[in-house]
């Protein structure tokens, strides 16, 4: 990437006091080679840092890259701790998981303040207002982007992305004269480079992504060009032996003659190295006709050139920020594809007036000029809660389990294609993801509120799918809340193979007859809800459910349809007393939409099917009180070696008091508390506080499926743990 060391210091933001420090630091570092005085007056200062961190002690754990070629070649990373956390739990859909579509594809490279911030919590963090990406369906490659020499994605990228049917890769990066020194090693032979770039291919195929982006920022002698050549071919060739559909993509730096000289454009100079990958990202200085040019050179290969877009603007055609769609138009003209570097620049510069406000007006921008690449749902079963993968309380089924800010991009659900399909002339509707009010599930919820006239009705697209129905039923799932006379519905748009088109709305529950006669004029089908369910608790959720056979037709387009009845005056559901509305106002809250076969069934392995146990257990003094503090790895796994679906697992523990102590003060209360979520067969507990009186605890794993359904926490898998001196 062509920027200095400072300028591209002055243009990032830090969002966290570590990042700061590792940013100075770094830089610090840089200086002190030209300033000898400089590294003298650090190393007589006592440092504040923690101890060094070391992998293969059992910690929380985290995401790091990889900063030396002996880390690289000596394997070790897959005896750390955190090794096995690090695995990416989703796979790509079979859709995806080959070779790319043949047109021109968006590529975004994610790069913020050195990497590996909130994300890099396997576990989740306690930032709710943590950087996320929400607009998977503009995207077809993520790539995660550090400095250090091998950075690997954390995995909360790799499974969001995933869900989503993009591809995702780490980065191999040399740069400045450290990276000159490594590139004499991993090019010193042809054995050298292979062997380097096996070790690469190994760690994207155990960790689960889909390749690499290769930047050699570095000028190189021309006699070191042929071993240059031998690892990108070697990692091109090997990635695709151990991940079918996998991409090595190099970027636009040195040149066939050893020079570091950024060519922003396909050709003669760098199309050696364009021919042995799987593609080009071009340098982000390029001018309006390099795209042209590229194309031209490319030949029937054209989509496999990225032009680079720098989001923070730094010498980018068009200026990026507010006008990085300009790039994408002339991009887009050519008929090439297009890498947008560092859309965090939303997040880190603080555009106003918020970052959910400003992120879904840039990615606007860039969907009105580029469209959509991924369509869903594709496949059942079919499920989201609008989670974004962080918020302000954790709820399950409608029951509040935690009010501490969290995040956790793992958690993201399939995200709508949140654009108005049509404004009602009868009213005003704001449509928002809020991750502050309690959800169904999970940290967000579906928003529309403002004001609706009787007898209009408003349209908001919320999913286009590709979703091929067989002869059996489909079940649709969803909840809802609402004031008033606020109604909220689904419309469901088919296609078959004649291309005929159906329109069906599942209205939601109130009179038939005032619906129908509502409707009918509207659409091809009009169905009431053959189930509705109010949930016996002040949350106020309805869930309503509906089903409707379409042999033969592909449902393509799910959107929300917001509707009134003919009020005077209402009950609030969510405050349970009356109340007047102004005859105008709406406010509905879409919580969860599931979508299933009937054919399928959520039936979990009973709780004796599981092999639930605990490693590295360690007890230590918490106060004088008497608390004690418990560190503790929970591993499970069905028993027989069966494998399963569960894409993920609610942990949650229950204290037991001492019953002699607990009847002699009248205090015989289990306490069960919400700890967090796990994507893979294992949760790092970590200094878990136990109060003193308690003889034993109790580690419940919530099974949680693909559509949405969760298995009762009395028939979930457990582990028992004695208090250690109880």
């Amino acid at each position: 990437m062509t920027f200095n060391f400072r300028s591209y210091f002055k243009s990032h933001h830090p969002q966290t006091l570590a990042s700061l420090k590792s940013i100075l630091n770094s830089f610090f570092t840089f200086f002190s080679k030209f300033n000898p005085m400089a590294a003298n007056q650090n190393s007589v200062h006592p440092s504040d840092d923690p101890p060094p961190f070391d992998p293969s002690e059992p910690s929380i754990p985290v995401s790091y890259p990889l900063k030396t070629l002996e880390e690289l070649e000596s394997r070790s990373y897959f005896d750390s701790f955190h090794f096995p956390f690090n695995k990416a739990s989703v796979k790509l859909p079979p859709y995806a998981a080959n070779e790319l579509p043949k047109r021109r594809r968006l590529l975004v490279c994610h790069d913020m303040a050195g990497g590996y911030l909130d994300d890099k919590w396997i576990q989740g963090g306690n930032n709710p207002d943590a950087y996320a990406i929400w607009h998977w369906y503009l995207i077809d490659v993520f790539v995660y982007f550090s400095h250090s020499l091998v950075t690997l994605p954390p995995p909360c990228w790799i499974n969001t992305a995933h869900k989503h049917g993009v591809k995702v890769l780490g980065t191999f990066i040399l740069e400045w004269d450290e990276g000159k020194r490594i590139a004499n090693k991993l090019l010193s032979s042809k054995n050298s480079a292979q062997m380097y770039a096996e070790r690469l291919s190994e760690l994207a195929a155990a960790l689960g992504f889909d390749g690499w982006l290769v930047n050699m920022e570095v000028s190189l002698d021309v006699r070191q060009i042929p071993n240059l050549k031998e690892f990108v071919s070697h990692l091109t060739q090997s990635m695709h032996s151990l991940v079918p559909g996998s991409l090595v993509i190099w970027y636009d730096s040195v040149t066939i003659d050893g020079k570091l000289s950024w060519q922003d454009q396909l050709n003669e100079k760098n199309k050696t190295f364009f021919d042995i990958s799987d593609g080009i990202f071009v340098n982000y200085t390029w001018r309006e006709n390099y795209p042209k040019h590229s194309a031209e050179v490319a030949g029937d290969r054209k989509f496999d050139v990225y032009m680079g877009i720098d989001v923070f603007g730094r010498n980018t055609y068009g200026g990026g920020q507010w006008t990085t769609n300009l790039a994408l138009d002339a991009i887009k003209r050519d008929n090439v594809s297009a890498a947008i570097f560092a859309p965090g620049w939303v997040y880190e510069t603080k555009q106003l007036p918020d970052f959910q406000t400003a992120q879904n007006r840039w990615w606007a921008l860039v969907e009105k000029s580029w469209d959509i690449s991924q369509n869903y749902p594709r496949t059942l079963p079919f499920y989201s809660n609008f989670d974004q993968g962080h918020g302000y309380q954790f709820t399950v089924d409608g029951k509040q389990m935690s009010q501490t800010p969290w995040n956790n991009i793992s958690s993201q659900s399939f995200q709508p294609f949140l654009e108005f399909s049509g404004e009602s002339t009868g009213g005003n509707l704001k449509v928002a993801v809020d991750i502050k009010e309690p959800s169904y599930n999970g940290g967000g919820n579906l928003t529309f509120s403002g004001t609706l006239e009787d007898d209009f009705q408003f349209s908001a697209r919320l999913f286009e799918g590709k979703l091929q129905l067989a002869d059996s039923p489909v079940h649709f799932t969803y909840s809802v809340k609402s004031n008033g006379s606020s109604l909220l519905g689904l419309s469901l748009e088919f296609t078959s193979a004649a291309a005929e088109q159906k329109s069906v709305l599942l209205a939601s529950s109130g009179d038939s007859l005032l619906t129908m006669s509502r409707f009918v004029r509207h659409f091809d089908n009009v169905i009431m809800p053959h189930r509705v369910t109010k949930l016996e608790s002040e949350s106020s959720w309805v869930i309503q459910e509906s089903s409707i056979a379409m042999e033969g037709y592909m449902l393509t387009k799910i959107h929300a349809v917001c509707y009134k009845l003919r009020p005077e005056v209402h009950k609030s559901e969510s405050q349970g007393k009356t109340m007047a509305l102004s005859p105008s106002e709406y406010h509905a809250v879409l919580g969860h939409l599931a979508i299933n076969s009937l054919t399928l069934n959520s039936d979990f392995p009973p709780s004796t099917s599981w092999f639930v146990e605990g490693n590295f257990t360690k007890w230590s003094s918490s106060d004088s009180n008497g608390s004690r503090k418990l560190n503790v790895k929970l591993v499970w796994k069905l028993k027989g070696g069966k494998t399963h679906p569960f894409p993920k697992y609610n942990i949650y523990v229950k204290k037991q008091p001492d019953l002699s102590i607990a009847e002699s003060n009248g205090s015989l209360q289990l306490v069960q508390e919400y700890l967090g979520v796990a994507v893979v067969e294992a949760y790092y507990v970590s200094d878990l506080v136990v109060p003193s009186g308690t003889s034993s605890v109790t580690f419940i794993i919530q099974v949680c499926s693909l559509d949405g359904a969760l298995q009762k926490l009395e028939e979930s898998p457990s582990l028992d743990l004695n208090v250690q001196g109880s």
